[in-house]
């Protein structure tokens, strides 16, 4: 899934196979991922239920995602008229701020037409006026916590959302020009496309559907549900955790890392090569806000002691995993604007066949992919406040180690795709994939 597949939310530049740019393709790509129509017909239907089931085990007293029956909720808890009153006016919200003159505009990369697209760069400041709005409503007495019992009828809704913006985003791909469509989205197979996405980079004039998708409700979201978790467990004890003061500020750091480095989206797999489908919408307007905090919904009804020693201990580690994962991503963004500045003119490259070259050297000669394993810290770091009596706070490191290996398979194929023995150089000089001296 997003954030991105989102999370990507891990926003690294990638680079695509000169076979997916040829001239001759045909008019239906034949390309299957994500284990092609099998796929595209399951996914669709666990994976919104594995939402609401990891909601419900998180709020049950044994928080087991091995207990059967699983806890099923009652119908009554899944519906809620507020929920689908907050989860549009907060879409609506963050289009208002997408939309208004806030920040720079940066274009994309060059597409197969020969254009760029435009992109505001306002995301970091939709953060700050969100939270703005928080503290406002904070203090005129907002039930802030009342998210806490939202949860399950507001992830309904964005489910709901999900599936009703693919269908529309499927329908008007037909009216899309021919190279206007994704890669590997036109296969003329209905279930697949509609998972997988037709349409690059859809929008209705200048707004841009998937990338306002990418980094704005869902991911912002995310923090508010976290701060709703967080003063949930104020009226139940008086006052928050260390615990959840731990996974608030680990989580907000790394969505406002993510806002204030919005430009290196534009160079991500989610913009440049994957279509606007089921795939990515589910991912960026479900997914993401009601798994990721899964660590702080657990908190409520789970409190956690923590001592001071391993408060620190686990900073010290969210910190490590934070420096590898900026420093790494900021040497390669600094390399692909300007090989020639002082802070990466020295590094040892391997000169390629299109005229680019690869970095074996600093961060990118450790392993292949270092700011994946930077990520994996941060995201271990954020589940160990959480204890070891349960296994559910640690579904998204498992989650996202499966996630990161995927794509760094998908990575691999195209790389070797394009770079040829270029790339089988790289891989002798650099033999570690995300872990050194492991894989």
């Amino acid at each position: 899934m997003s954030h991105t597949d989102h999370l990507s939310i891990s926003r690294r530049p990638i680079m695509r196979p000169s076979s997916q740019t040829s001239k001759h393709r045909s008019s239906h790509d034949t390309e299957r991922e994500f284990g092609g129509t099998l796929g595209a017909i399951c996914i669709p239907v666990f994976l919104p239920l594995t939402v609401l089931f990891l909601i419900c085990v998180s709020r049950s007293p044994e928080a087991s995602v091995l207990q059967w029956p699983p806890p099923l909720p009652s119908t009554d808890l899944l519906w809620d008229p507020l929920a689908p009153v907050l989860l549009l006016g907060w879409i609506s919200l963050h289009a208002l701020l997408y939309s208004m003159p806030l920040g720079k505009v940066s274009e994309g990369l060059v597409l197969r037409d020969g254009t760029r697209l435009k992109y505001p760069i306002n995301g970091f400041h939709g953060l700050c006026i969100s939270g703005l709005l928080l503290m406002l409503l904070l203090g005129l007495g907002a039930p802030l916590g009342y998210l806490f019992e939202l949860l399950l009828p507001l992830a309904v809704c964005a489910i709901a959302v999900s599936f009703l913006l693919s269908v529309y985003l499927y329908i008007r791909s037909f009216w899309a020009p021919f190279h206007a469509l994704a890669l590997g989205g036109n296969t003329g197979n209905p279930l697949y496309d509609f998972f997988i996405g037709r349409e690059l980079n859809p929008r209705i004039g200048n707004f841009d559907l998937k990338y306002f998708c990418e980094l704005r409700p869902g991911l912002i979201g995310w923090v508010v549900i976290n701060l709703g978790m967080l003063m949930k467990e104020v009226e139940l004890r008086g006052s928050p955790s260390l615990a959840m003061i731990l996974v608030n500020s680990f989580q907000l750091l790394y969505v406002a890392d993510a806002l204030w480095n919005e430009e290196a989206v534009l160079t991500t797999m989610d913009i440049v090569h994957d279509g606007f489908g089921f795939m990515l919408v589910f991912g960026d307007l479900a997914w993401v806000p009601f798994t990721y905090s899964l660590q702080a919904a657990f908190l409520v009804v789970h409190p956690q002691a923590l001592s001071s020693l391993g408060a620190a201990a686990i900073i010290t580690l969210n910190g490590i995993g934070y420096y590898i994962f900026r420093k790494s991503n900021s040497q390669k963004n600094q390399f692909r604007r300007d090989p020639t500045h002082s802070s990466v003119a020295r590094l040892e490259t391997i000169a390629t066949a299109t005229g680019k070259r690869l970095l074996v050297s600093g961060w990118w000669g450790l392993v292949r992919h270092p700011n994946y394993l930077g990520d994996l810290l941060m995201a271990l770091a954020w589940s160990l406040p959480c204890g070891f009596s349960h296994l559910l706070p640690y579904f998204y490191v498992i989650y996202f180690t499966v996630l990161l290996i995927h794509r760094e398979a998908r990575d691999e194929r195209q790389c070797r795709a394009k770079y040829g023995l270029a790339w089988d150089t790289y891989c002798r000089r650099v033999p570690y994939r995300i872990f050194p001296y492991i894989y």
